[in-house]
């Protein structure tokens, strides 16, 4: 009898163990943060996670541009036409050296805001404004008076596209304007030729942030105009300073070159322009 009892209690027991096996577990209840009764698709990106960049509302919008990879406050105010600093303002950026891939920035001044018109000359003995670029300029020099025989500009009369040019350099023309490949003229010289303005305007730009241009300026000359000059061994100018056509802005280089010569660039309305067209012929 002993045996049969504990070989039934045996049996019962296991019976038992069978039966709390055969039933499912009750899962935790599932929140649905989405449409009722929907389901999430393994892998999609929730929505409400995904960051949005500043302006990214504006994105295609007539003055308004896209940061693309490589881009820097100089070569976005060079490529639109405008000066970095007012870009800077007009978006409110608290670091000109962080900006983001795919950010949206204004590039053309508030309906609030008169843009810049350049009109005055450097006014003799003012002393230049202190350059604060986001990238570290080039080493300058004090800033060179006009030269003895360059004629003021005259007072524009026919809007921004009224300007007299000169040549921004005296040696011979190396290489001619490509929209592809070069973007201005190159002028070959010696280390230490004068580099002139090539007309009245504003140094919105001195220094070496702009990869392959070396030691830059960029004038402003109005609202549709901007000139770059590229390579020098020094800069003789500072940011925002007024200058004057046919001013020594800077000595020829090779910086960011592979030999000495000056890279001449007109930009209208921000876009690259052949400036033969513009310039008189030698």
């Amino acid at each position: 009898m002993p045996g049969r009892l504990g070989l039934s209690c045996m049996l019962a027991a296991v019976l038992l163990m069978a039966g709390c096996a055969s039933r499912s577990p009750t899962n935790a209840p599932v929140e649905d943060r989405g449409t009722f009764g929907a389901r999430p698709t393994p892998g999609a990106v929730d929505p409400g996670n995904v960051k949005q960049l500043p302006g990214f509302e504006n994105a295609g919008k007539p003055g308004y541009y896209t940061v693309k990879p490589g881009d820097t406050m100089i070569r976005i105010g060079l490529e639109n036409g405008q000066n970095w600093r007012d870009i800077v303002r007009w978006n409110n950026l608290e670091n000109p050296n962080i900006i983001e891939v795919g950010q949206v920035l204004r590039v053309v001044p508030p309906t609030n805001e008169n843009p810049l018109v350049v009109t005055r000359p450097v006014s003799p003995g003012s002393a230049p404004a202190s350059s604060t670029a986001p990238a570290q300029a080039a080493s300058a020099a004090k800033p060179a008076s006009a030269p003895a025989n360059a004629s003021p500009a005259p007072a524009a009369t026919g809007g921004d596209e009224d300007i007299a040019w000169i040549w921004p350099a005296q040696g011979p023309m190396v290489a001619g304007f490509d929209e592809a490949k070069n973007k201005g003229l190159d002028i070959s010289g010696k280390a230490g030729d004068a580099v002139v303005a090539s007309a009245d305007g504003r140094v919105v730009y001195a220094g070496a942030g702009l990869r392959g241009y070396g030691n830059l300026v960029i004038l402003k000359h109005n609202n549709t105009f901007l000139t770059a000059y590229a390579h020098n061994q020094t800069l003789l100018v500072k940011e925002d300073q007024n200058v004057k056509k046919g001013q020594k802005i800077a000595e020829m280089g090779n910086s960011d070159a592979d030999r000495v010569k000056l890279h001449f660039e007109i930009r209208r309305q921000g876009k690259p322009v052949d400036p033969a067209k513009y310039l008189p012929a030698k």
